[in-house]
């Protein structure tokens, strides 16, 4: 499937005209251009990091009590704990576009997937909670700047594509999230039982998805075409090819003070709030389910199909939302789900579980959502660059309070009572949001100085 998006992708972006195979290329039958070849590598590596995004996050849910028990958390701290992803993502993800700009988005998101790897290894064995927050906290901000990188990336190569690589990209993150659900505890259990074990075996995907970004790292690699257009003739295309056109549209690019738009407050206050509500599901369901009577593991199986859902409507999403003049509708369904789902899980938790999975699941696919409205309410890739940094910061600073807040209301009050009635109260307003920021508008209209 990556090989034909691809050349798919190839297909739609190449000029109409005919250029001759490079000296090296000329004498291999049926060999692949280096063009090709980039955008195969391309695609792979957005795939493999999306698959990177969450299992930091899911693998701590699914064994959350082990982890409580073995380093002696209460559920104020473990509510911390959860709280520390929405918390890293906003202060590390501001600094990803200066990066970006600094060493290349390639070089960022690979030096993003080394530090996923590193934290995951390290944090089950640094010793003692602070170890385990400062672990995660590397973990966190290699995903944190690869957030912001993956939709200036998908817009910069894939501009005829938006919806359907942003679908992609958010099919391997919902795939990868639910994965680590899953699997997380029967792996533990077949590993030994150790937790230490459970959390620290998910650095190999890290690792694996270092690969396809070391090419990038050489140089700032520039969509087929562009820097042939600029330069006014033909250049060899690959990832170490010069980026003299994408300097230039960075430089002519209108400077934008998001803090002016409307779209993009709408937009950061709908993403804060759908983060909220996803770091509670993915901090505390499981926990849920598992305080209701649910067995570790079927509770862990819940959240995985909590999670799972993502995988065909984050492709399916995105590609609505593109042909769409107003997302708002979307938006309002997606917030139906979720109050469903939370009055279920308040009136029956274990009875009907996999049905308040389900509709969680869909509910959460307001963050795919979230994603595509980025690329779609700002006209040029710089302003996409600076309206995804301040959408997710901006968003997830939002969303800090919210998993931190489940833990103490329910250690005071004993019950998941009033937890519940928090997640559903923040529906409202972020269905309101989300239907503000759905408005067919780009924010270069608005924060233009």
């Amino acid at each position: 499937m990556i090989g034909l998006m691809a050349s798919e992708e190839t297909r739609t972006m190449t000029p109409p005209t005919v250029r001759s195979a490079p000296a090296h290329e000329a004498g291999k039958p049926g060999g692949a251009s280096p063009r090709a070849w980039t955008m195969r590598l391309l695609v792979l590596g957005i795939v493999l990091s999306a698959l990177n995004l969450r299992p930091a996050i899911t693998s701590l849910g699914a064994l959350l009590e082990e982890v409580r028990d073995g380093l002696g958390m209460s559920g104020s701290v473990a509510g911390l704990l959860t709280s520390v992803p929405p918390l890293c993502f906003a202060v590390f993800g501001v600094m990803a576009p200066r990066l970006a700009r600094r060493f290349g988005a390639g070089a960022v998101v690979c030096a993003g997937m080394v530090a996923i790897a590193t934290g995951l290894l390290v944090r089950p064995y640094a010793g003692g909670t602070a170890g385990f927050l400062a672990g995660s906290a590397l973990a966190l901000m290699g995903i944190a700047v690869s957030n912001v990188l993956m939709p200036v990336i998908v817009k910069h190569w894939f501009p005829d594509r938006v919806g359907s690589m942003t679908g992609l990209y958010s099919m391997a993150l919902a795939l990868g999230t639910a994965l680590a659900a899953a699997v997380t505890v029967p792996l533990t259990d077949a590993l030994g039982g150790s937790w230490q074990t459970g959390l620290a075996l998910w650095a190999g995907l890290a690792v694996a998805a270092v690969v396809p970004w070391l090419p990038f790292v050489r140089g700032r690699a520039t969509p087929p075409g562009e820097g042939e257009e600029a330069a006014g003739k033909t250049q060899p295309p690959g990832p170490a090819a010069p980026a003299a056109s994408a300097e230039h549209a960075r430089v002519q690019a209108p400077r934008l003070r998001m803090a002016r738009s409307r779209t993009a407050w709408a937009l950061a206050v709908f993403f804060g709030l759908q983060a909220t509500a996803a770091y509670i599901t993915m901090g505390w369901m499981a926990q849920i389910f598992r305080d209701a009577g649910v067995p570790a593991g079927t509770a862990g199986l819940l959240l995985a199909v909590t999670m799972v859902m993502g995988v065909p409507l984050a492709f399916v999403i995105p590609r609505l939302a593109t042909r769409l003049p107003h997302q708002g509708p979307i938006v309002l369904a997606l917030g139906v789900c979720g109050l469903a789902g939370y009055a279920g899980l308040y009136l029956a938790p274990a009875a009907g579980a996999w049905a308040w999975a389900v509709l969680l699941g869909v509910a959460n696919c307001a963050f795919p959502l979230a994603l595509t409205m980025v690329g779609m309410r700002a006209r040029t890739g710089p302003g996409v660059a600076q309206l995804s940094a301040f959408a997710q910061s901006t968003g997830y600073l939002i969303s800090i309070p919210g998993p931190l807040l489940v833990g103490v209301l329910y250690q005071h009050s004993g019950g998941w009572g009033l937890p519940i009635a928090l997640m559903s109260a923040l529906m409202i307003p972020q269905m309101v949001v989300g239907f503000l920021a759905g408005r067919d508008r780009t924010v270069e209209d608005e924060a233009a100085r």
